[in-house]
This record gives structure tokens, C-alpha cells and sequence, in this order.
């Protein structure tokens, strides 16, 4: 991460509003990184990525214009394995980092005094130890699944699955320096989220 600006986190489990809150801390001029965003990039024809996952993972993962990866297929394949999965990141992470690194240094360029790096895994990788501090999104299992049923189109077994797959909110709350709640209303989520924001802004810039 860059030396001179503040990086601050921002994770959560699967579907409990991460990408949200970033849209959020976007409209309150708050520069925010999305790995996720990163991670489609890594996959695309002709990132070094691509060739390796087809390696890896078989053309099967091709969608139906047989170039692109398709990530739901690729989805299929390491969600509920194990072994699979870390192959899968063992790929893709130092890519994404990669990527991360030059967009963080592109926000630093800009003369911004902080920006916040959006991503999953941030506790499990440990990466957050290397930020200045960690906003965690905290919702019930109920809601994520809800809302991974309605986003991914998934069944609520497979979504179940996926969930039980991650590191329990729990570990993640352990370390968070700031939680934002997410089991209500849109306009209470937002209101906790310019709460948050404020203080950011209030500490680092």
C-alpha cells in the first residue's frame, strides 16, 4: 500500500453491503478502490491472468462467445471446494494486488490525504494489518441471504454454502476500527455511512 496516503478498509461477508457503502462514500467525494472491480479485470482476455485460470479451470468457464470467462461457471467450481478456491486465488491475488498497488498510487498522485480499498478477503489475507484502519459491514446471516439469492440468482442451500465458506463476522468484528450495520432501511444504512465518512474525513484529511 502507499506510504504517503491513508488507506483505510472496507469488507464484510458476502452481500452484506460492501459495494453499496463504497457507492455511498463515492458521492461524499471519498476515493474508494473496489478489488472486485480488480478481480474482473485480472480475468479478462489478454490479462495475465486469463490464461492461467483457463489452465487451471478448463475452457468450460467460458461464457456462451467462448472468450470471456464466465464467473458464475468459474463460481461452480471453487465456492464449495476448498482446494479449488485457493488455486483460484493463488492466481488471481497477486494480480489484483498488483492493479491495486497503481490505482493507490494514482489516487496519491491526485493529492488525496486518504482513499478506502474495498475487498473480501481483507481479514483472512491479513492485509488489513498493513492499512491504517478497517470498517467492517455487519449483517445478519438472514439478510445475506436474501440478498444473495436476489443478486446471484443462487438457491438458498447454495447460498448457505457460500456463506459457511467465508471467516465468520465475528473474526472480522474482532478487528474492525469502525462497523456500519446493515439490517435496515437504505436511508439507515446511508446515514451510517456519512457517519463514518464525516469521522474519515475528520481524522485524515
Amino acid at each position: 500500500m502507499s506510504a504517503k496516503l491513508k488507506v483505510i478498509g472496507l469488507t464484510g461477508g458476502i452481500a452484506s453491503g460492501k459495494s453499496l457503502v463504497g457507492d455511498m462514500f463515492r458521492a461524499l467525494d471519498i476515493p474508494v478502490l473496489d478489488a472486485d472491480s480488480l478481480g474482473h479485470m485480472v480475468l479478462e482476455p489478454g490479462q495475465p491472468a486469463y490464461e492461467k485460470v483457463l489452465s487451471v479451470f478448463g475452457n468450460d468457464i467460458l461464457g456462451i462467445d467462448n472468450e470471456k470467462i464466465d464467473r458464475q461457471k468459474l463460481g461452480k467450481k471453487v465456492f464449495d471446494n476448498t482446494e479449488e478456491r485457493l488455486k483460484l486465488e493463488a492466481i488471481t491475488h497477486p494480480e489484483i494486488a498488483s492493479l491495486a498497488a497503481k490505482g493507490l498510487s494514482l489516487i496519491a498522485g491526485r493529492g488525496e490525504k486518504f482513499a478506502v480499498y474495498e475487498a473480501a478477503l481483507l481479514v483472512e489475507t491479513e492485509i488489513y494489518k498493513q492499512l491504517e484502519a478497517l470498517i467492517v459491514l455487519s449483517s445478519s446471516l438472514e439478510n445475506q441471504l436474501v440478498r444473495l439469492c436476489q443478486r446471484d440468482k443462487l438457491s438458498k442451500d447454495d447460498a448457505a454454502l457460500r456463506i459457511a465458506n467465508q471467516l465468520p463476522l465475528v473474526e472480522k468484528l474482532k478487528v474492525a476500527d469502525y462497523v456500519i450495520e446493515n439490517n435496515s432501511t437504505y436511508e439507515e444504512l446511508k446515514l451510517k455511512a456519512v457517519g463514518v465518512a464525516e469521522l474519515l474525513k475528520e481524522k485524515y484529511n
